[in-house]
């Protein structure tokens, strides 16, 4: 397994601004994830480990974009009718005759361009009488002709590497001469929980504790960016258990992501269990919510502790996590597209850290309204599934006023 040295970030006491954690995670970890190659119809969601260059071109030879008439613009009476004789016909996968017959030439969709021949009537725009065709003036030379490597020439960058492969983006290597691609491996990460409350999902709850939501949603967010899981439970609050916990998690994983005892109480005994193993590099973001995340090496494995609360966990998984898999697992990383809404709401905010607020659209007019969800806690749920997405306040702003622009990152478009 690929490891890192332990000397990525240098440890600093104040909070950490966002851009600045991002980019220090940008130019210090290295792609740790190998390569593959799959057949396409098993390559949708991966990362492409290579550029991937057109076996030919695209189309492959010029040909007709229409059903219709093919005929030599040159032959076509200026400014009247034009009365050609068919002289041949020419559906989609036969091959072109060698010489030019004249006339015109009965021809379909994707058919190539019979040599000689630079221009294609449509049919609906013609009259056919026997086996002569009336042709309407006013169509310019090489309409409805699609010429060869119109789409792309031989050779040329069909996909770059570091692209997560979308379906058109296997289409294109298909059409291009590709039946296999060359992908980056899924990034092995080991989940945990943390916290002497948490019980399993679905278990008897005894006095004081409280069902493991943290690890479900992780789960099924890093499921979502490729990854594979390992669900290795809940860490209980023990500072001499748990570095062999994470010790053990480090040996086969690409990353150790856990969720809790990251803050300052007394219970709160990851850090120091990484500092036992490793080195803590990164510590407290300048983000709400989301300030208590660490990020060390278990050994030479990167490791990220997230908060406790659940909204909180679902936010540093977005604008924190999801860059540092994207590095490791060799992919670009596309910061979430953020779309400009006006404010409905007032709302007063500490300067000199960004945060990000749970708010529902409401139409007025043309545009998008935000109106902030009514609980904002970090340990409310429900202001997840009941909201439509997160504004974001940058970290010089001091509040909202009604009317402000913002930056509106929907739920249903971040995964």
């Amino acid at each position: 397994m690929a490891q890192l040295t332990d000397d990525c970030f240098a440890f600093g006491g104040k909070l950490l601004p966002l851009e600045e954690a991002v980019a220090q995670i940008a130019e210090r970890f290295p792609v740790i994830a190998g390569s593959e190659t799959v057949p396409l119809a098993q390559a949708d969601g991966r990362i492409a480990a290579e550029d991937v260059f057109a076996k030919h071109a695209l189309p492959p030879f010029t040909n007709s974009a229409v059903d219709g008439y093919a005929v030599r613009h040159a032959d076509l009476t200026a400014g009247g009718e034009t009365v050609l004789p068919v002289t041949g016909r020419l559906p989609a996968g036969a091959p072109a005759d060698a010489e030019w017959p004249g006339g015109a030439i009965r021809i379909f969709t994707g058919a190539p361009m019979p040599p000689g021949a630079d221009t294609v009537f449509m049919q609906e725009d013609v009259r056919r009488e026997g086996e002569r065709v009336a042709l309407p003036p006013g169509l310019k030379l090489g309409a409805n002709a699609r010429p060869a490597g119109e789409d792309l020439p031989q050779h040329a960058l069909a996909i770059p590497a570091g692209q997560r492969l979308r379906p058109q983006d296997l289409a294109l290597a298909a059409a291009t001469g590709h039946a296999t691609i060359p992908v980056r491996q899924r990034l092995r990460v080991a989940l945990f929980s943390t916290g002497n409350e948490l019980a399993e999902p679905g278990a008897d709850l005894r006095p004081g504790a409280i069902h493991d939501s943290n690890r479900v949603l992780l789960a099924s967010l890093l499921a979502r960016l490729g990854c594979t899981v390992s669900d290795l439970g809940i860490l209980r609050d023990d500072a001499t258990t748990l570095p062999d916990h994470l010790a053990r998690a480090a040996q086969d994983h690409d990353l150790i992501l856990t969720s809790g005892g990251v803050s300052t109480g007394e219970e709160d005994h990851v850090k120091a269990a990484v500092e036992t193993l490793g080195q803590l590099v990164l510590w407290r973001l300048a983000v709400k919510p989301g300030r208590p995340v660490a990020a060390g090496l278990v050994g030479g494995t990167p490791f990220v502790g997230l908060p406790g609360n659940p909204v909180a966990v679902y936010v540093t998984l977005l604008f924190v996590v999801r860059p540092l898999l994207a590095r490791l697992g060799g992919a670009r990383n596309e910061a979430p597209l953020a779309y400009p809404v006006r404010a409905g709401f007032a709302y007063k905010k500490k300067q000199g850290r960004r945060e990000f607020v749970r708010v529902n659209l409401v139409r007025d007019g043309d545009g998008l309204v935000a109106t902030k969800y009514p609980r904002d806690g970090a340990g409310v749920l429900t202001s997840l599934t009941g909201s439509d997405g997160l504004v974001e306040l940058p970290d010089d702003a001091t509040g909202v006023v009604p009317g402000d622009s913002l930056a509106f990152y929907p739920h249903a478009l971040l995964w």
